[in-house]
């Protein structure tokens, strides 16, 4: 259980910290110019506490503790399912929502594979310090 706790903080720390800088800059940069009619003025943040708690639990089953002590293949799995996971969210608003751009979908598709992969290296770096896998 340990193992497991470890993995998905050391995740979070880097998942949240990452994600606030991203979308504190880029909100305003890039978000709000290109869908800005789609956006809240200020998000749930309940609703986003509760996808990234959630996100966090798949990456730790489905990812960190599956990769070992290999960061590596926890950024290759992380890249993965994080691809996958913002592609579907992504291309799911694109065929369904009028006013989501391709342009957003591009960079959203791209900062989630991104940010999901270094998560998941994180999640195993902090259980290897910790002697834990």
């Amino acid at each position: 259980m340990t193992k497991y706790l470890v993995l998905y903080i050391g995740s979070a720390i880097v998942f949240f910290a990452a994600d606030f800088v991203w979308l504190s800059t880029m909100s305003k940069a890039f978000y709000r110019p290109q869908i800005g009619s789609l956006l809240l003025d200020n998000p749930n943040l309940a609703v986003a506490g509760l996808f990234y708690l959630a996100y966090l639990v798949g990456l730790t089953i489905l990812v960190t503790a599956p990769a070992g002590n290999d960061i590596l293949r926890a950024a290759l799995l992380g890249a993965v399912l994080g691809f996958v996971a913002y592609g579907t969210y992504d291309l799911t608003n694109l065929s369904t929502m009028r006013g989501f751009t391709p342009a957003v979908a591009i960079v959203d598709i791209a900062w989630g594979t991104a940010l999901t992969a270094a998560s998941a290296a994180a999640g195993v770096w902090f259980a290897r310090l910790a002697n834990l896998v």
